[in-house]
């Protein structure tokens, strides 16, 4: 019989894709020693994480409520779903873009106001609906910071709708690279971005170097009367400079996602209530992809999709495998290879990838695996965990 696996719901995930979960799998928000963690947005910071727990996955893009690094020394990959939300929120972003050029919400917010009957009503309409006047978007500039795929979704449906893009990325893969339009031009620096962009849209994650990345600094760089949108992380921007720069009319309008107490009521803010990756459709996605990774990462040793390893995906040639999680240093593959063969283990195949500090090895041998092997393995120094992966026997 297939080993039972136990994975532990933090949050609401997809229905469909808890499906894919074969029937020996528990699947609960109440697993005291998970092999597995799925978590949506809770906080991860502050909990106790069961030394059983093998891999964590994100129902989502963002991981700032995992603490990957205390994962990282346990050699545990925390996954999430890139690009699985990306149409939801670039439709959101769109109609973000929609809203504040045509200045809806004011407008829905007027009428909302009016009292009468039907002549007065019109009249009223007749005489306030000029201070509502917008402008199209053809031959408007939006500058996208962040390239990826979400970035590469928003320049594509801009420019069908006749908008001039700018973008900048100096992180850019060349797989999102082929995925840009060949019609978007390529900013050099934020700078430059700022200085010609009608719009600015962010999709960049929250890390170090672009926490508060929008400050006043950039604030007085940008164009009179240009429009903020920040569908991709709160803390992308200092809420300060931009109330301050809303205040001057130097941004027209702050679109977002992130409602925040000092947000609140301001006026040239539209705050939506976190509904980026709030459709059905992205849920399936979310659910569907983390799944599929958790189950062949339990069952195969197999990576896609980790933030903090490297993707290694190594097609099964016998049905002995051991997955090995290390520190990226030199000579780990000699030792683990040497460490086999005094055990008399014949390496049919070996995969090893690293990425930054992390490095993760799979290897196919011929004959069983014992637990004194993998005991030896793991006692390797800047070894950080090893997983025995016999074939599932259906």
């Amino acid at each position: 019989m297939p080993e039972a696996y136990h994975i532990l719901m933090l949050g609401q995930v997809s229905a469909r894709g808890l499906k894919r979960f074969p029937h020996n799998y528990v699947v609960s928000d109440q697993v005291n020693e998970p092999d597995a963690i799925l978590v949506r947005s809770q906080n991860m910071h502050e909990m106790v994480i069961p030394s059983t727990v093998k891999a964590i996955a994100r129902a989502g893009a963002g991981t700032n409520n995992i603490p990957v690094q205390r994962m990282n020394d346990r050699g545990v990959p925390v996954f999430n779903a890139p690009g699985a939300n990306a149409n939801a929120v670039k439709e959101l972003v769109i109609a973000a873009i929609l809203i504040a050029s045509r200045n809806l919400v004011q407008a829905i917010r007027f009428v909302n106001t009016l009292q009468g009957d039907d002549e007065t009503l019109g009249k009223k309409v007749e005489e306030g609906k000029k201070q509502f006047s917008g402008f199209e978007l053809p031959h408007r500039s939006l500058g996208i910071i962040g390239l990826g795929a979400i970035g590469g979704m928003v320049a594509d449906a801009a420019i069908k709708l006749g908008m001039r893009v700018i973008g900048f990325d100096p992180e850019i893969t060349v797989e999102a690279a082929w995925s840009v339009p060949s019609q978007a031009k390529k900013a050099h620096s934020i700078d430059e971005l700022l200085k010609y962009s009608d719009f600015i849209s962010l999709h960049v994650p929250l890390v170090d170097a672009t926490k508060n990345m929008i400050d006043a600094n950039h604030v007085n760089k940008m164009r009179q009367g240009v429009v903020l949108l920040n569908f991709a992380r709160d803390g992308l921007v200092d809420e300060d400079a931009v109330l301050a720069a809303l205040g001057s009319k130097k941004i027209r309008y702050y679109m977002c996602d992130f409602p925040s107490a000092k947000l609140k009521d301001q006026p040239g803010v539209v705050a939506l209530p976190h509904l980026g990756a709030s459709t059905q459709e992205a849920e399936d996605n979310c659910g569907v992809m983390v799944v599929d990774q958790v189950r062949d990462y339990l069952e195969n040793g197999n990576i896609l999709n980790a933030v903090n390893f490297p993707n290694v995906i190594m097609m099964r040639e016998s049905p002995y495998r051991v997955g090995i999680a290390n520190a990226n240093v030199p000579n780990m593959v000699g030792q683990i290879s040497t460490t086999m063969a005094q055990a008399g283990l014949n390496i049919h195949n070996m995969m090893n990838k690293s990425k930054g500090a992390m490095a993760y090895t799979l290897v196919d041998v011929d004959s069983p695996v014992s637990g004194k092997v993998i005991q030896q393995i793991a006692s390797i120094s800047g070894v950080l965990s090893v997983r025995n992966l016999p074939a599932q026997v259906k």
